[in-house]
């Protein structure tokens, strides 16, 4: 067996520049489009909240907010991803 026969799976794996400029190309808007959404929940939350929490997270230590907006960061991102897949 010839190493040429070897190694046409993986040179049929090989992806020209054409067929991958409007693939990235609509990766970066769906990222752009995820980072503003994510700010935007995130902004909101921390509008809506009847304390600053950034005082309650930095200088208080308050653990458990940290955990609820660690679990909200985690479902917006979940939405978003979601979305972006279809």
């Amino acid at each position: 067996m010839s190493s040429l026969a070897l190694l046409a799976p993986f040179l049929a794996m090989v992806v020209k520049m054409e067929d991958l400029w409007p693939v990235m190309v609509t990766t970066i808007i769906f990222v752009a489009i995820g980072l503003v959404v994510f700010a935007i929940a995130f902004f909101v939350v921390v509008l809506v909240s009847p304390f600053s929490v950034k005082k309650e997270i930095e200088e208080d230590q308050n653990t458990a907010l940290a955990i609820i907006i660690g679990a909200l960061i985690l479902g917006i991102s979940i939405i978003i991803a979601s979305a972006i897949n279809g």
